[in-house]
């Protein structure tokens, strides 16, 4: 599996030019059900694409956080529940993986003359997603609570515990840290991202062998740990959409965060007083000496599912299409990084563009990854509450991850 997806979001987004206005929908019939992940962008476009249903033609959205673990069983059945799937670089693989999604070549040649070539999420030759945003975690801080404690804006991990000491000593903050460290899918690429940053390889080449019992991956958790001493006693419940209202309570000064979640907390809207306005995005801190963010570079894009009528895939592609259309973007323009034709960098794109520009790597396509992030997801729960050591936490992330590997056949 090859991905040819260059994503450079710093290019990308940045070197949109004039082209083609999308129709209106144009959907004789066909029934669309969409599946997708819960935050702002992907409402948006789930509501744009709503806006297809007639008479003839029924559109529904389910947009939920359990949406990776939904995606694979309800694509597999035939027909399938869903006929869009919104996926990022890691969902997409297990749709791929087993034949659940088709390819879009026809589709685009037919209705989606006007999508940038940057678009096209190409494997082994063949269009199998549309990519509309790019995405990642990065550094949020408040600029005031730094001014007061003395602290010059933080470039790297070690500049932000030592932020953190000073923010504490002054009496600003008890718990100035925060990171979405929720046992499961989040805590595991809290890891991801740190690892990434070291220049580390997760696998040895050209194998699904696992590569992450090093130096680096001690590293990591060393960082992750450190960090758990100046964040909330809760620490454990946080998950991304959690931390981000922990941070708008005015309860946090430094966070890493994803980018999609830049406009709502930049809007003031809901916020503590003096939140917004302090509030300054900038690339993911670096690690372990490093120069790269660590933090993973992501797409987000739609893809049709294979289990349903050409019918349903024709109506489905066109009613994504319109749902992610250079009017929708106009109108929600601070909501993401779009990667749609005429989108121009805004505030809250700030810190996914320098990931990007800083050489922030992608996160990893290979095949297999799905089981380490799910090993990663079951076997760090013990680490990051504090009851188990680095070398434990590694081990038990092998054992988990060896035996899915073989039982996938990845592995002899």
């Amino acid at each position: 599996m090859k991905p040819i997806l260059m994503l450079a979001v710093s290019t990308v987004a940045l070197a949109m030019g004039a082209g083609a206005a999308y129709a209106d929908c144009g959907i004789e019939a066909g029934s669309v059900r969409i599946l997708s992940n819960d935050f702002a962008a992907l409402r948006a476009i789930n509501a744009a694409a709503q806006e297809c249903a007639s008479g003839t033609v029924t559109v529904t959205a389910n947009a939920t956080a359990e949406h990776k673990n939904l995606q694979v069983p309800a694509l597999s059945i035939n027909p399938a529940e869903y006929s869009v799937a919104v996926v990022a670089n890691n969902s997409i693989v297990p749709l791929l993986n087993d034949d659940l999604i088709r390819p879009l070549d026809d589709l685009i040649a037919q209705y989606g003359q006007a999508l940038l070539p940057s678009q096209l999420v190409k494997i082994d030759g063949k269009t199998m997603a549309i990519a509309f945003m790019g995405n990642g975690q990065h550094l949020f801080y408040r600029k005031d609570i730094l001014e007061k404690a003395g602290v010059e804006p933080p470039k790297s991990y070690d500049d932000i515990l030592a932020a953190a000491q000073k923010i504490k000593d002054a009496g600003l903050m008890e718990h100035p840290l925060g990171a979405s460290v929720k046992p499961g899918w989040d805590l595991a690429a809290e890891f991801v991202n740190h690892y990434l940053g070291t220049g580390a390889e997760f696998f040895a080449p050209g194998s699904a062998e696992l590569a992450i019992d090093n130096d680096q991956g001690r590293k990591a958790l060393e960082v992750m740990r450190a960090m758990t001493a100046y964040m909330d006693p809760d620490y454990l419940t946080f998950d991304a959409n959690e931390l981000a209202k922990e941070y708008e309570a005015g309860n946090i000064a430094l966070m890493v965060e994803w980018g999609s979640l830049g406009g709502s907390i930049l809007d003031a809207d809901g916020a503590a007083e003096g939140v917004a306005e302090n509030t300054v995005l900038t690339a993911a801190p670096t690690i372990a000496g490093g120069t790269i963010p660590a933090a993973a570079l992501w797409w987000d894009g739609f893809t049709i599912a294979k289990n349903i009528s050409d019918q349903d895939a024709a109506a489905s592609f066109q009613a994504m299409i319109h749902g992610i259309s250079p009017q929708m973007m106009k109108a929600n323009e601070q909501t993401a990084t779009w990667l749609i034709e005429g989108y121009q960098p805004g505030p809250a794109a700030v810190g996914v563009v320098a990931n990007a520009n800083g050489g922030a790597r992608p996160y990893p396509m290979q095949p297999y990854m799905g089981l380490l992030h799910t090993a990663l997801s079951a076997e760090l729960a013990e680490f990051i509450a504090g009851s188990e050591d680095a070398e434990q936490a590694l081990a038990d992330v092998k054992a988990a991850y060896d035996t899915a590997a073989r039982d996938a056949g990845f592995l002899k």
